[in-house]
């Protein structure tokens, strides 16, 4: 802890502050956006892979439940690591990280190619255990990803601006997410060979896991040499005091590290506004991820090839970054800091996609066109209030507890939201019931976010 342990302040600089604090802002800025993005290229890789190990005669409910592995995971590390962040060096705290992700997710290919299921179906049980001590292992390094971020983004932008930049920011995760399924597809074709010579049925492994893995790791190293933890360790005044924006919550307390009971006893679970938000969050990360991480075996299962599949993939996750720099501007230009109503609006054009996503795929002949725009909609619309959830658990909190807080929001959004409704009872609901009962569930989800963050509309931090 001593090694993670935040840099002490320094005595802030004569001179021309300005042009440092712009300038490190633009590099801490830049160093946090590529690191978030590059976990991204190492988090839900195996979704992009369900498709292919379909001919291993594994059943979807089975793969769901691995793949929901990764966001129990990530619900637990998010919270629990989101308390040590608010404690810890962010520089240091975000590059080991995404090279613990990304060296794990370079072991993805063992069940596979290790057990050798080609040869051996029999080792199927095995082979699912071990994905999902995998999946398990990539959604905890990934937890260790958005904490730090929250952490410099509380302490290097104030309240004021921090919907702009943040709904900015937040588009890293659609850059990488994005990047899985061109990596998956032009990867295989790449490096396929080099690793798996003419056994083509595994070229995906090199495409889905290996390529991502080595591009992460680099990528870890180079937002190292960006990060800075805070203003004051680089001889600067803090953001609030740099800006004159002081949160009603703000006091010189805030500056200082937290004992763990003060930050959960004190600051996280008697604020019954973060418990209506986490709630919500469920709702909106059962959206997100019923459509995204479903989305290449539903279209493989109406026929539509892996490679279209793939680029619907990309184009939802892609379609977020204007719509999430839209949110984001109109929660600070047009509802002034309120983050609840346009997650409302948000949420409610969220929710006409999909119903047009569910005529669109019970067609009779498949209309890639109309479905891909549908997935076009819904994730132009679904991050904003991925973001702002976000953003609004930073706000009900002081920055030195922001880590924990939005932690505790993300873990209800990927334990219950992600790991049991969108991958869990999502598979087990589409292998029994067919894929039209999945759409309802979304459908109510959206209605559910929608009445847990009206709960929240008007009131102010407790």
């Amino acid at each position: 802890m001593s090694f993670l342990s935040p840099p002490a302040a320094k005595p802030v600089m004569q001179g021309n502050v300005d042009a440092r604090y712009n300038a490190l802002r633009w590099q801490v800025f830049l160093g946090a956006f590529i690191g978030y993005a590059a976990f991204y290229i190492v988090r839900k890789n195996f979704s992009m892979a369900i498709p292919m190990l379909a001919q291993f005669d594994i059943t979807k409910a089975d793969l769901g439940l691995a793949l929901g592995m990764n966001a129990v995971a990530y619900a637990l590390s998010k919270f629990l690591m989101g308390s040590i962040s608010d404690r810890s060096d962010a520089r240091k705290f975000l590059p080991i990280g995404l090279i613990l992700a990304s060296i794990t997710m370079a072991f993805m290919v063992v069940p596979v190619t290790g057990l050798d299921l080609v040869n051996h179906p029999e080792r199927r049980g095995l082979a699912i255990t071990l994905m999902a001590v995998l999946n398990f292992l990539v959604g905890w390094f990934n937890g260790m990803g958005w904490p730090p971020c929250g952490r410099v983004m509380t302490h290097w932008f104030s309240q004021k601006e921090r919907g702009t930049w943040m709904s900015v920011w937040n588009c890293a995760h659609n850059v990488g997410g994005g990047l899985v399924g061109p990596m998956a597809t032009y990867g295989a074709v790449w490096f396929g060979s080099w690793f798996y010579g003419a056994n083509e049925n595994l070229y995906f492994l090199a495409g889905t896991y290996l390529f991502p893995a080595a591009t992460a790791f680099l990528i870890a190293i180079i937002a190292y040499l960006l990060l800075r933890d805070n203003p004051q360790s680089c001889a600067l005044p803090s953001i609030e005091e740099y800006r004159n924006d002081y949160p009603e919550n703000y006091s010189e307390k805030s500056e200082t590290v937290l004992p763990i009971k003060e930050i959960f006893f004190k600051y996280v679970f008697p604020n019954r506004l973060l418990w209506f938000i986490a709630i919500s969050n469920a709702f909106v990360y059962m959206v997100r991820y019923g459509c995204l991480d479903w989305a290449p075996t539903m279209l493989s299962d109406k026929g539509i090839d892996i490679k279209s599949a793939g680029w619907a993939y990309f184009a939802y996750e892609y379609a977020a970054i204007p719509g999430t720099i839209i949110c984001g501007i109109v929660s600070d230009k047009v509802f002034h800091g309120k983050r609840a109503m346009p997650t409302v609006i948000f949420m409610a054009l969220v929710a006409l996609f999909i119903a047009l996503y569910w005529y669109a795929f019970t067609m009779e002949t498949p209309n890639l066109g109309l479905i891909v725009a549908c997935m076009i909609g819904i994730g132009f619309f679904i991050y904003g209030p991925v973001m702002l959830i976000g953003v609004q658990a930073l706000d009900l909190a002081p920055k030195n507890a922001a880590g924990t807080a939005a932690g505790f929001t993300g873990f209800f959004g990927y334990f219950f939201g992600t790991a049991i409704l969108a991958n869990y009872v999502v598979g087990l609901v589409a292998d029994n019931w067919g894929w039209s009962w999945t759409f309802v569930m979304l459908l109510a989800a959206c209605a559910l976010s929608i009445f847990f963050m009206l709960l929240t509309v008007g009131k102010k931090a407790e």
